[in-house]
Parts: structure tokens; C-alpha cells; sequence
């Protein structure tokens, strides 16, 4: 076989990787065998052809690849929707679970109210007629202690025989120590009625809690009948100091300002718990501006936790005890200031206790939807 003229096949346009192979079979294309020049072509257009399938393929699987991509982008686009969606209905859900859990317990604090009021007048009853008649008592007692007095005093006019009859009749029932006695414990019955009437007194103020009016309220009262109210709860475990500065009247639902107080009182009474001392509870007020009062209740306990300071007016958060807390104490409080358009602000320290105070506007301003509401 006779070689190929280089000009015969230089002339040919044949395909740059079969041209290289030709190099590596033959040394160079001037020494490619004759009479190939047809085969050579066609080996050539085969190869030609493979470039643009291939060509072909890359494309497409390049539109393929910019298909799946817009395709993942909108999967993904469409899952962090869907996510987006399931957080607000998680939002959602704890919304209506707080607020579920607030008309619970502002229902809970109707009936207990309602219970309570009724309670209060069903004592009030018998505690009157038992005060009027210890007064009437107290009143026949000095009357019998003067008729005996003056027996007494006209012993010595009387036959020995009867004189010491008597003497010896007051001794055996101790005349000296009951007329000693008899006024005191009748005192102290007194002041043991005043003390129930007080106690029903302040049940009946403090029991409102289904009124929603808003009325001008001295917190001082409102303060003071609380502390009353909860004065078992605390007196084992802590002296309550008041300084009560001068503040105004408030604007303000004054039955749920009670029970903010007592939550506040209860809880720092709850952190002093367990002490080996008794300890301190001081409740003051005063005035930031001429328009927000303050109240604060502070205690030398258990301070709160750094890392739960941030939780404590979750509803339902609580580090007490199971069955010792309900964790809404707080979270109803801070919901029940915000209403008022005040806030809530804690400061608590290792060693040293937990303060809480209670800013308030003097006079409240009814939110556009309340006021809409009315």
C-alpha cells in the first residue's frame, strides 16, 4: 500500500482528534497509508457527529440542571413558607394557650370572689350580735363587779359567821384573780371581734375581682388589705416593714391590683421559706413623676436564678415544687400591669433577695380597641 501524498491529506478536513491519532499511529499525517482519503472522511464526520451529540447532551443536561435548581428553589422556598406558617401557628397556639389561661384564672378569681363575698356577709351577721353582745356583757360584768365590790366592802358590818361564810366563797372561786380577769378577757374578746371585722372588712374589699370598672383607688388601701388578707401566709416566716410614701389616687381596676399585690407578697413569702431566720418583706411605694407611682415588694430570700429571669412571666414557668405552683401567678400579674399600660421590673441577686416593682400611670388611657370596645 502505497502512502498518501501529503498534499492529499492535508487537503482533507479531517477532524483535530483524529488527526492526532493519525500522528501517534503513523508518526505524522505524510506518512498515512493511500487510498484512506474516504474512510479517513467518514471516521471524521463520525467523530464530528459525536462532538454535537455530545454538545447536545451538555446542553441539555445543563437545562436539566437549571430546571432541577429552580425546581429545589422552589421547594425550598415553598417549605420555609409552610415553615413560616407553622411558626405563626405556634405563635397562635401559645397566644391562645396564655390567654386561655388568663380567662381561667380571671374566672377561677370571679368565683372565689363571688364565694367570698358571700362568706363576708354571712360572718358579718353573726359577728355583729356577737359584738354587741360582748359590749352588753362588758357592761353587766362591771355592773356584777360593783354589786360584789360593794358586798365586800360591808363584810365587816355583817355577823362573823356570815362574814367569813363569804370570804370563804369568794376564795374557793378565786373572786381576786376574776375580777382581775374577767375585764381583760372581756378586752380581749373585743379586740378579737374588731379583728374578725377587719379581716371581713377587707375580704369584701379585696373580693371584687369580677368588677371591671375603672376607678380612682388609694393603692395604701388596697396594700393594706391584702397584707391582711395574706397575713397568715407570711407571719411564720417574715416581718412585713411598710414604707409608704405620699402618692396620689390611681386609675385603675383596684380589685386586680390586689391581686397582683398578693402574688407579689406570696411569692416573696414562698422565698423565704425554709430559713433558719425569719426574714424581711418590706412593701414600698412612691412617685416617679407626677404621672407613675410605684410599688414595690422586696425580700431578703432565695434570690432567682440568672438563667430564669427571663422566663419568670411565662405562663405556667415555675421552679417550685410539683403541685406547689401553677406558674400563673406572675404571668396573670404581668398581664394584668400591662393592661393598666404599666410595667413589671425584677431585680434579683445571689445573697441578697428578690425586689419586684410595680410602675403605674396615675391615670389610665384605654387602648383604641377598648375605647372602640365601650
Amino acid at each position: 500500500m502505497s502512502a498518501i501524498q501529503p498534499t492529499e491529506v492535508n487537503s482533507l478536513r479531517l477532524h483535530k482528534l483524529l488527526q492526532r491519532q493519525l500522528r501517534r499511529a503513523f508518526g505524522s499525517t505524510d506518512a498515512t497509508p493511500s487510498g484512506l482519503g474516504n474512510l479517513l472522511m467518514a471516521i471524521s464526520r463520525a467523530y464530528e457527529d459525536a462532538d454535537a451529540d455530545r454538545t447536545m447532551i451538555e446542553r441539555s443536561l445543563d437545562l436539566m440542571s437549571r430546571e432541577l435548581n429552580d425546581r429545589n428553589d422552589r421547594l425550598r422556598a415553598e417549605l420555609a413558607e409552610r415553615q413560616r406558617h407553622a411558626d405563626e401557628q405556634q405563635a397562635l397556639i401559645r397566644r391562645l394557650a396564655q390567654t386561655q389561661s388568663q380567662l381561667v384564672q380571671a374566672e377561677k378569681m370571679a368565683s372565689i370572689g363571688q364565694l367570698a363575698a358571700g362568706v363576708a356577709h354571712e360572718i358579718n351577721n353573726p359577728i355583729g350580735y356577737v359584738g354587741s353582745n360582748l359590749t352588753s356583757l362588758q357592761t353587766y360584768a362591771q355592773s356584777l363587779l360593783a354589786i360584789v365590790a360593794a358586798f365586800e366592802a360591808r363584810l365587816g358590818a355583817l355577823p362573823p359567821s356570815k362574814a367569813t361564810a363569804l370570804r370563804t366563797l369568794m376564795q374557793e372561786h378565786d373572786y381576786d384573780y376574776l375580777r382581775e380577769d374577767v375585764p381583760e378577757l372581756l378586752r380581749e374578746s373585743g379586740a378579737g371581734v374588731q379583728r374578725v371585722r377587719q379581716i371581713v372588712q377587707d375580704l369584701k374589699d379585696f373580693s371584687h375581682a369580677a368588677e371591671q370598672e375603672w376607678v380612682w383607688a388609694d393603692l395604701h388601701k388596697g396594700l393594706d388589705s391584702t397584707l391582711n388578707i395574706v397575713h397568715n401566709e407570711i407571719k411564720y416566716v417574715a416581718d412585713v416593714e411598710r414604707r409608704y410614701g405620699e402618692i396620689p389616687q390611681v386609675h385603675c381596676l383596684a380589685s386586680q391590683l390586689n391581686q397582683v399585690f398578693m402574688n407579689l407578697l406570696v411569692n416573696a413569702a414562698h422565698a423565704l421559706t425554709g430559713r433558719e431566720t425569719h426574714g424581711r418583706i418590706v412593701v414600698t411605694t412612691g412617685c416617679l413623676s407626677a404621672d407613675e407611682v410605684f410599688v414595690e415588694v422586696a425580700d431578703n430570700g432565695c434570690s432567682i436564678a440568672p438563667e430564669h429571669l427571663g422566663r419568670i412571666f411565662d405562663p405556667f414557668f415555675t421552679t417550685k415544687p410539683v403541685g406547689k405552683g401553677t406558674g400563673l401567678g406572675l404571668s396573670v400579674s404581668y398581664g394584668i400591669v400591662r393592661r393598666h399600660g404599666g410595667r413589671i421590673d425584677v431585680d434579683s441577686r445571689l445573697g441578697e433577695g428578690t425586689r419586684f416593682r410595680v410602675c403605674l400611670p396615675v391615670r389610665h388611657e384605654a387602648p383604641e380597641a377598648e375605647r372602640a370596645a365601650d
